[in-house]
């Protein structure tokens, strides 16, 4: 037996489907592309996550060359790097490799780094397309103020880090919801 729907109801289905469409890569580019950033201004620390290292730690000493902070925290990942950058003149690096090696261990130790200095302000510098996270998780770890300036993610890992990103925010929403 074959049941057939009428045309009424495919253009129903297609419509609802290409809604669902739209609305999934809205949410995409506000989420992911496109996602609240601010200004820097002064802080005690600015972070760098870990990403394409290259990225995030230029950009975070660049942040203090310009005196937004004589601080400059680096997250060493998962890369093999052992090795911290040296520190340039009047700035401090401080290194970690964050347990779990992921955005929510970067957050648990810089939440514990905030509370034993006593800060009151970090710059947080993620890839873009990891900055909608990266809040959620910092905010749910430390109650400093934050201000997040994303540098723009590799064009050639950007689709892998669209589709990553979708499934590390729902771990963080649904699977691990604390800090």
């Amino acid at each position: 037996m074959r049941i057939v729907t009428s045309p009424p109801r495919r253009r129903k289905v297609l419509i609802l489907v290409v809604l669902l469409l739209v609305l999934f890569l809205l949410a995409t580019a506000r989420l992911f592309l496109w996602p609240p950033s601010n200004s820097p201004s002064p802080a005690n620390a600015v972070v760098s996550l870990s990403g394409p290292w290259e990225h995030q730690a230029s950009s975070a000493f660049a942040l203090a060359h310009q005196g937004f902070s004589k601080i400059v925290v680096v997250s060493l990942g998962n890369n093999n790097r052992d090795l911290c950058p040296p520190a340039p003149p009047h700035i401090q690096v401080i290194c970690f490799r964050p347990n779990p090696v992921d955005t929510r261990g970067e957050a648990e130790f810089v939440a514990r780094l905030v509370a034993r200095r006593h800060w009151r302000k970090i710059i947080i510098i993620p890839e873009r397309s990891q900055t909608t996270r990266a809040r959620l998780l910092f905010e749910r770890c430390t109650n400093v103020s934050m201000e997040f300036v994303p540098v723009q993610d590799p064009s050639s890992r950007l689709p892998f880090d669209l589709l990553y990103e979708w499934g590390a925010l729902m771990k963080a929403l649904v699977l691990k919801p604390s800090c």
